[in-house]
């Protein structure tokens, strides 16, 4: 650990994440986020939930969608029981902090730690230095939504671990610099079923919105008939019937990834999924998983779809978080623009 990184902030406890409005929300969407937001919300944590829209302009997107997306992705938090009385839930775009932060801890972040940022060499592909600013600059943008309500625990996958690591860096160079313990160090929360769920089509990728197969992810908005279909073709390997314990699994990608999916719908283990179906066949396994699915997801699609075509609902339940969030968001400013030194009137 940096010296970066080191605070003594004893301010409360408190979870923040954010999903970005672009493609449709899949089952890996679901089991990797939305359900672990709903399951920190009834565990008692004060929690705050982004739709993160600044974070989508910063790739080639469909600008006359973008509202519509935004609602569709604050449909699917309602609808996975992500409650507006007891969590916060907003777009990033109407909460002003967010940018202004960002602001000021770009000129904390350092070139080199940016440069050594995975997913933006991943995106940018060959051509880096045409790539826009703001998706280079975009962790430190991360940085200023965790930061901006000063949030202790980031529900994050193993993909997201270096980001959370940037804005440990940021937050902790923050406090070194102005000698005052302001920022605490996020914690990532990875545990749990679900972290990792991949395609259905090639168990080594993760499943993915941006995906052109279809059949390699399952959406949310899928109907019973759709998600049966996509898991009964499903990929899976010739190397027999499904393995009697975790081991069999080990080079079985695609086994590995259907034995997961049923877990974490099923609040089990491995062990446990292998216990109930080691040695059978796949043609008694893919069946049951399905049905596990759609009996999970199909109330889930039912509420997003009644959402969708009452979108005065969606919208109060963002004003409402937009306001809860400046609540909370708008005295640590303050306390940021003090201790910086600009002038307030």
């Amino acid at each position: 650990m940096t010296d970066e990184q080191t605070s003594t902030y004893a301010g409360p406890t408190r979870v923040f994440s954010g999903i970005q409005p672009t493609g449709n929300l899949h089952l890996g969407n679901y089991l990797g986020a939305l359900k672990k937001f709903t399951t920190l919300q009834n565990d008692g944590w004060d929690g705050i939930y982004c739709v993160v829209d600044l974070h989508a302009i910063t790739m080639p997107y469909e600008h006359e969608v973008l509202a519509s997306q935004t609602r569709q992705i604050a449909a699917a938090m309602l609808a996975c029981g992500l409650d507006p009385d007891q969590s916060v839930i907003f777009v990033q775009s109407s909460v002003r902090a967010h940018t202004e932060l960002a602001w000021v801890l770009n000129c904390m972040a350092r070139m080199g730690w940016l440069e050594k940022m995975t997913q933006f060499k991943d995106k940018a592909g060959k051509d880096a230095e045409r790539a826009s600013v703001g998706l280079f600059d975009y962790p430190v943008l991360m940085a200023a939504d965790i930061l901006a309500y000063k949030a202790t625990h980031v529900p994050v996958g193993d993909d997201q671990t270096q980001h959370l690591e940037l804005t440990r860096n940021v937050a902790g160079r923050f406090n070194q610099y102005y000698g005052q313990d302001v920022f605490p160090m996020p914690e990532g929360l990875i545990k749990g079923p679900g972290a990792r769920i991949m395609s259905l089509k090639d168990g080594t990728k993760k499943m993915s919105k941006s995906d052109p197969a279809e059949n390699s992810r399952i959406n949310l908005i899928d109907d019973a008939d759709t998600i049966a279909r996509k898991i009964k073709k499903s990929k899976t390997d010739t190397l027999g019937d499904m393995p009697s314990d975790v081991e069999g699994l080990e080079g079985r990608p695609e086994v590995a990834n259907l034995v997961g999916i049923y877990g974490a719908l099923a609040d089990m283990s491995d062990e446990q999924v292998l216990a109930e179906y080691g040695g059978t066949g796949f043609g008694t396994f893919k069946p049951a998983l399905a049905e596990l699915a759609v009996e999970h997801l199909a109330p889930i699609t039912a509420r997003m779809r009644e959402l969708m075509d009452n979108p005065d609902e969606i919208d109060a339940a963002l004003r409402k978080g937009t306001e809860k969030a400046n609540a909370i968001a708008e005295p640590i400013m303050d306390e940021v623009r003090r201790i910086v030194g600009f002038w307030r009137p």
